[in-house]
């Protein structure tokens, strides 16, 4: 039977890693490609804009504290090895980490940090965009598909645990 604790905290990141999916999937399937179509000055103002914004609570809060349950699920996981889920849930886990968490911080935050320096009125700034559009699309997608994966491995490792019950 799975800790009280340990259930929630993958509830949680389960909500998490969903949360987080949804978010970026909409930036990959109609923000980037709605910013996109605007003049190259205006999607480099908008994103900059965005870039701004999403620095919040709300929303860090989120991405990050899934990050920390996933940790600590992780860990709890290991220790309890034998359990039904762990395996689903330290997998579940090490995705968000490493294909949401990590992709985030190596290579969309330095995408956002170029493209910060870029005065939207710059002559550069439409050659700029025209290759930041597609490589930070590409790079969200990645952190898409692999938040969405960690929500379904955690989904199933609660289905597991309960039918071991």
């Amino acid at each position: 039977m799975m800790p009280r604790a340990l259930f929630l905290l993958t509830v949680g990141s389960t909500l998490g890693c969903g949360l987080i999916a949804g978010v970026f999937f909409a930036f990959s399937s109609f923000v980037m490609p709605a910013l996109a179509k605007l003049p190259p000055a205006q999607g480099v103002a908008a994103m900059q804009s965005i870039n701004v914004v999403v620095l919040n609570r709300w929303f860090l809060g989120v991405f990050v504290g899934t990050a920390g349950a996933c940790l600590i699920v992780a860990v709890a996981s290991l220790v309890s090895w034998s359990e039904a889920g762990s395996r689903l849930r330290v997998a579940g886990s090490a995705l968000y980490i490493l294909g949401t968490f990590l992709v985030t911080m190596a290579r969309n935050v330095p995408l956002n940090a170029a493209l910060a320096g870029v005065s939207p009125e710059a002559a550069v700034a439409a050659e700029t965009w025209a290759r930041y559009v597609p490589a930070w699309t590409a790079w969200n997608t990645v952190r898409t598909l692999a938040a969405l994966a960690s929500a379904a491995l955690f989904t199933l490792a609660l289905v597991q645990s309960a039918r071991a019950d």
